[in-house]
């Protein structure tokens, strides 16, 4: 398959490394384009304001590997390669392997959601992968199912508008369970800004925070409380994988908002 493989974590990540080399090795035909530094956290931000630049990589990928860096976001990244630097478009879009879970609501900030989710609203099935810890550096389970589930997808197609957010314990694979399909669930952070002073006497906040994973979704949601969460299933050492799309329509609002009458004089 052609596959063009992005990230947010910048060029230099072990996980972007561990994803396109493992596909590249499998034999498939492997792009990337990725941040040239650190871009997480940056939702799905775009460069408008200033000119983008991306570079030629050499000697950091799988010699088959055609690789740049883009100063731009992870969005930027894909809509470039997309767009400008790519002879023809890819068969599937993959983002990550992530350094960190993207489980919950954390989704709305990821920047490797983001990428996958750009290839997806450029008509391409896309997927996101991301490992869950921040000090793991074996990603070799997280690209081994990577590589199981992208030839999935090359026998079965996904649905029309859909992307899958795919997290992977850090554990070895004998201790990976199974895989689940999941709901998005709630991670909500109870977040601190730590006041500091610089160097010249400036005051300067620094975002802290604890993760408050437990917090179950609203109901209303129209999914079956007996579908999984994914932040609840990374815990027992399943893989989680929980379809995605970017229409944020809210059903059951637009029912309760039908009663609603407004006048104009």
């Amino acid at each position: 398959m052609k596959l063009l493989i992005s990230n947010d974590d910048g060029v230099y990540a072990a996980g972007i490394r561990a994803l396109a080399n493992t596909m590249a090795e499998a034999g498939h035909d492997v792009s990337v384009v990725c941040p040239d530094r650190e871009r997480s956290a940056t939702g799905h931000g775009l460069t408008l304001h200033q000119p983008i630049r991306a570079e030629i990589v050499e000697s950091l990928f799988h010699p088959a590997i055609k690789a740049w860096a883009c100063d731009g976001t992870p969005s930027d990244c894909v809509k470039l390669a997309l767009w400008a630097l790519l002879d023809s478009p890819p068969e599937l879009v993959l983002s990550g392997i992530n350094q960190g879970a993207n489980l919950g609501t954390e989704i709305l900030y990821s920047g490797t959601v983001s990428a996958a989710m750009e290839g997806l609203i450029e008509g391409i099935p896309s997927v996101a992968f991301s490992l869950t810890s921040y000090t793991s550096k074996n990603f070799k389970t997280a690209a081994n199912f990577a590589k199981i589930l992208v030839e999935k997808l090359r026998l079965k197609s996904l649905p029309d508008s859909m992307l899958l957010n795919v997290n992977i314990p850090a554990v070895e694979s004998s201790q990976i369970k199974g895989v689940k399909f999941t709901r998005q669930g709630v991670r909500r952070y109870v977040d601190v800004f730590d006041k500091r002073i610089d160097p010249r006497g400036k005051t300067y906040y620094w975002l802290t925070g604890e993760v408050l994973e437990d917090v179950e979704p609203p109901v209303s949601f129209n999914l079956s409380e007996n579908i999984p969460i994914d932040v609840r299933v990374i815990r027992d050492n399943y893989i989680s994988i929980t379809p995605l799309h970017y229409n944020l329509t809210y059903a059951d609002g637009l029912k309760d908002l039908s009663g609603w009458e407004f006048q104009f004089k």
